[in-house]
């Protein structure tokens, strides 16, 4: 089977497995302010090269949007835009707007701790502190000053049940979070991502560093997360793509050069640049 058919069937059985009901809640927004997040013009800069040049696009909220392309095409410079990680990159300049909850982050006065709190990120490389699992899960809300215990140790609890780790470390939480499998770590820190209670999860290829199994383990919370989070999700894995996201952007050289529905992109691309991508010619 070559690389195009196995992606085409892997998308016939998620809709096949998948298939949404439309409701009024599910039908494509007609209103800009029924996007979670909106980028209008957006130019991005470091120094006085240009990574991203005039990006407009809209994502829906309750969805996995994913990012594809080469290496250097700026897909994880405009997943960072989303919660100003690249703010801290020497001679970044931004142009244009980044629209998050119908706010202009960019713009209008915004405190950084709370929109990195409402817009959540995990990292390629799982990334647990040196300290307890439980601690890892909870430092979250204690660097917010909360300090009801029960309320702490029922958020630990809950996380980790949602990211299905709760059972493997139920009787181990004073243990060092380094003593974990690089699986359960990353699910560790997507459980510390989501004890907060944000909006968006924004995903770095999350699941790069893993081995076949721990993928499989994302990739399946991934389905159960975009029920109640807004999910963005950088990938080189054109199969991952096509499994776990509703909607898919493709970025070169800086440039958007297609977006829309992951059935759409990965069976019948509007633009040759995209096929040749996704069929694997380039990249």
């Amino acid at each position: 089977m070559n690389y195009r058919s196995e992606t085409q069937e892997l998308i016939m059985k998620k809709d096949t497995m998948d298939t949404p009901v439309e409701t009024n809640e599910t039908k494509k927004p007609k209103k800009d302010q029924e996007y979670k997040i909106i980028t209008r013009n957006l130019d991005v800069f470091y120094g006085e090269f240009q990574a991203l040049k005039n990006i407009n696009m809209k994502i829906l909220p309750y969805s996995v949007t994913a990012l594809i392309g080469p290496s250097g095409c700026g897909k994880s410079t405009y997943l960072r835009v989303f919660n100003r990680m690249n703010d801290y990159i020497d001679d970044f300049r931004i142009e244009g707007d980044v629209i998050v909850d119908r706010k202009n982050i960019y713009t209008e006065k915004i405190e950084i701790e709370q929109l990195r709190k409402d817009v959540g990120m995990v990292f390629q490389k799982p990334n647990p502190f040196p300290k307890t699992i439980f601690e890892n899960v909870a430092y979250g809300l204690r660097i917010q000053g909360v300090k009801d215990k029960h309320f702490i140790n029922e958020k630990v609890e809950s996380s980790l049940k949602q990211v299905t780790l709760w059972d493997e470390v139920k009787d181990n939480l004073k243990k060092n979070a380094l003593a974990l499998s690089g699986g359960q770590q990353q699910r560790l820190c997507i459980a510390r991502t989501l004890a907060v209670e944000p909006e968006v999860i924004l995903m770095d290829e999350p699941t790069s560093a893993l081995d076949p199994i721990s993928t499989g383990k994302i990739e399946e919370l991934l389905f159960d997360l975009k029920n109640e989070y807004t999910i963005v999700i950088v990938t080189h894995n054109m199969q991952q793509a096509a499994r776990v996201s509703d909607h898919t952007a493709f970025f070169y050289m800086g440039d958007l050069i297609e977006e829309g529905k992951t059935t759409q992109i990965f069976t019948k691309p509007s633009n040759k640049r995209t096929e040749n991508y996704i069929t694997g010619r380039f990249g």
